[in-house]
């Protein structure tokens, strides 16, 4: 004899989310690597409680963006373009110049190209904060540091 069982698929409530501080070291980890690692962590997707629609990631804290790494020829082929609207407004800089002239502007493109292009997704890289040394202003908040090799 069945019996009737109801299950319902949990979904988070924005006010039942419990957030953490996570250290990231960028310290010879390719680009993309410490990129979606981040992008994960920001979204929430690491959590048994994640929710497409709520924003259930924790905050994320970059340190070491200059000592990227780009594998291969990145540093010189992998161009990043910005248009002025205006004509004649494309400007373009390849990735080893951004990495130089603006590691942190760096990082947070490739990590916003992997969070959606929404609401909530604005909302989730507010969560981000790079920096190009090792030192943050983030000590309060009691960060624990995750090592990226493991996960790989």
């Amino acid at each position: 004899m069945e019996e009737n069982i109801v299950r319902q698929t949990y979904m988070a409530k924005k006010n039942e989310v419990e957030r953490k501080w996570v250290i990231l070291d960028a310290t010879d980890i390719p680009l993309g690597r410490i990129s979606t690692v981040a992008a994960s962590i920001l979204r929430g997707k690491n959590k048994p409680s994640f929710t497409p629609h709520v924003d259930t990631g924790d905050f994320v804290i970059v340190i070491n963006a200059d000592k990227v790494a780009l594998t291969g020829k990145k540093a010189t082929d992998k161009m990043y373009y910005n248009h002025s609207g205006h004509p004649g407004g494309l400007k373009s800089v390849s990735a080893g110049e951004l990495r130089t002239k603006n590691s942190v502007r760096l990082l947070e493109r490739s990590i916003k190209g992997m969070i959606p292009d929404t609401r909530l997704g604005r909302q989730q890289m507010t969560k981000l904060h790079v920096y190009t040394g090792a030192e943050h202003n983030h000590a309060a908040q009691q960060p624990e540091l995750l090592d990226i090799n493991s996960l790989i």
